[in-house]
């Protein structure tokens, strides 16, 4: 499985999920790019924040092919005068047949495929979707190219909370599956990484908004 190996340069990496969608409201399962943009709500949290990593040292900044995740990016690559690059494989899990529904036989389907992979069952399938290991494999492929490309400084993704909860599970050795299964990632919210060289995985755990304790 693809993992995402930190390089020499002292990069932050900034894992950011995007603002709040109708569909969020709705709590429906929506996946596949471009999807619908933000709320008023999402706008203004994309400004807040624009507003907490505005003023860092980005080197580069990128998002999926969602619409949600470029409107939540565009107000930030405005603040820190910075282009803003859509790449893609960084979109959500795929969920399959489960897209567009979100009535409770299929939110328990989803939360039991996700849960299977935060506890090592990375192969258990998303019912006609992806796997979280072919997830895991498209999103770190992606990222790699882009953390091998950045020099000194932060490096922010924005993305989903599905898919950056299950990357940062692989990535965070401070926290083990249970935690990340049970952390859920809010509208904006962030887990900010260090590459770090000496640590089991390559990078440590600055932050993780939403973090269940232990």
């Amino acid at each position: 499985m693809t993992g995402l190996t930190a390089s020499g340069a002292a990069i932050r990496l900034v894992l950011a999920r995007h603002g709040e969608t109708p569909s969020n409201l709705a709590r429906v399962l929506d996946t596949v790019p471009p999807g619908p943009g933000l709320t008023d709500t999402g706008r203004a949290q994309a400004e807040a924040l624009a507003e907490r990593f505005g003023e860092e040292k980005l080197v580069a900044l990128h998002a999926s092919r969602a619409l949600r995740a470029q409107q939540t990016a565009a107000p930030l690559a405005e603040r820190a005068v910075i282009d803003l690059a859509v790449a893609d494989d960084l979109h959500e899990i795929y969920v399959g047949d489960l897209e567009g529904r979100g009535d409770d036989e299929s939110r328990a389907v989803f939360d039991a495929t996700y849960s299977s992979w935060h506890h090592g069952r990375l192969d258990e399938r998303m019912p006609g979707g992806e796997t979280g290991r072919e997830a895991l494999d498209r999103f770190c492929g992606a990222a790699q190219r882009i953390v091998d490309a950045a020099t000194d400084g932060v490096v922010v993704i924005v993305s989903h909370g599905g898919m950056l909860r299950l990357v940062a599970n692989l990535l965070v050795d401070e926290v083990d599956g249970a935690r990340a299964d049970a952390s859920y990632l809010p509208n904006t919210g962030a887990i900010v990484l260090d590459a770090d060289l000496d640590a089991p995985t390559g990078w440590r755990c600055h932050t993780w908004d939403g973090l269940a304790p232990t």
